[in-house]
Parts: structure tokens; C-alpha cells; sequence
């Protein structure tokens, strides 16, 4: 599944689920999930690079030097810790995935508190 796919069919569910619970006092809990997609959505890009030479190309296109680019793409580190490292938090970001359409859950929360009050 593409990244759009994938984050068309986030967004509806995200919205779904937070128009039912958008009542209840859930903010904390709301944080720590969205941190967790950001972090899932990051893996999922990088798993979806899969060669060596493509992840460096692609992590110099997102602004890393080459050899810092050549070491982190030859990382031995599995997916799920190379998502959560600075690897990927410092290249994708929130305002990277923003751009390609994800919606953090917080922003869910923020508009239903202003429109009810």
C-alpha cells in the first residue's frame, strides 16, 4: 500500500474514533498514540526503501550529509529502533508528514474542543 493509501485510510479511522470518544478526557492517552503513528508511519517508510543505496539517496534528498547519509543507511539497528532514533526523527517530521496528509490526533481533539465551546 502507498503512503497516501495509507494515510487516507488512517485519517478516516482517526476521525471516526475521535468523534466518538472526543467527549471523554483523553488527552494523555491521545499524545502517546499519536507519537506511536509517527513512529509506525516513519518505519513504514523506511521499510518501504529496502535497498541500501536507495535509503542514502533518499536520506540525502531529505537534507543529510553523504557520509552521514552512507553510515545511517548501512545501520544494523531493525526498523522499528531506526524509527524511533534520530535517524528518522530528525528527517521526517512531523510537518514533513503533515505536508503528505497525516493528521495528528491532537489536532482531532483541539478542533472539537473549539467548536463545542
Amino acid at each position: 500500500m502507498s503512503l497516501t493509501e495509507r494515510l487516507e485510510r488512517l485519517n478516516q479511522v482517526c476521525r471516526g474514533w475521535m468523534n466518538n470518544y472526543h467527549l471523554t478526557n483523553i488527552y494523555a492517552k491521545v499524545k502517546k498514540l499519536d507519537e506511536w503513528l509517527r513512529n509506525r508511519l516513519r518505519y513504514c517508510i523506511w521499510h518501504d526503501m529496502k535497498k541500501l543505496e536507495r535509503k542514502r539517496k533518499n536520506l540525502i534528498r531529505l537534507g543529510i550529509e553523504d557520509g552521514q547519509a552512507y553510515a545511517w543507511s548501512r545501520t544494523r539497528m531493525g526498523g522499528w529502533a531506526v524509527a524511533q532514533s534520530p535517524i528518522l526523527k530528525i528527517t521526517i517530521t512531523t510537518s514533513r508528514l503533515k505536508r503528505k496528509g497525516y493528521r495528528p490526533l491532537l489536532d482531532y481533539i483541539n478542533n472539537t474542543q473549539t467548536s463545542i465551546w
